[in-house]
């Protein structure tokens, strides 16, 4: 049984950061972020492949940073310059495919999720 576990969420106005953080037992080829605010799906924020390439969601591109720390088995998604619609729940997946993608049905593992809200 592979776990993941997000920590970091939390409430901020507009213009503010938060620091996500999603423990997990061993490293995976694609590790991403996704956020489902309320009355929505889920989308694809960012992911990090193995190989350390990124790719972002348009709608964070240049605001937020995906990174992880393997000897810490953490992957973190850097949020700056925030706003109200960046309000969400917040979760991170992981698979062992070599196609990482924003999609959500390309990831079988999944954390339970860190709320953020951001005020205006």
């Amino acid at each position: 049984q592979v776990q993941l576990a997000e920590s970091g969420g939390g409430s901020v106005q507009a213009g503010g950061s938060l620091k996500l953080s999603c423990s997990y037992p061993y490293n995976m080829y694609c590790m991403t972020w996704f956020r489902q605010a309320p009355g929505k799906e889920r989308e694809g924020v960012a992911f990090i492949a193995n190989n350390g390439r990124t790719v972002y969601s348009d709608f964070v591109k240049g605001r937020f940073t995906i990174s992880k720390d393997v000897p810490k088995n953490t992957l973190y998604l850097q949020m700056n310059s925030l706003e109200p619609q960046d309000t969400a729940m917040y979760y991170c997946a992981a698979d062992y495919g070599g196609i990482c993608t924003l999609k959500e049905d390309s990831y079988r593992y999944w954390g339970q999720g860190t709320q953020v809200a951001v005020s205006s």
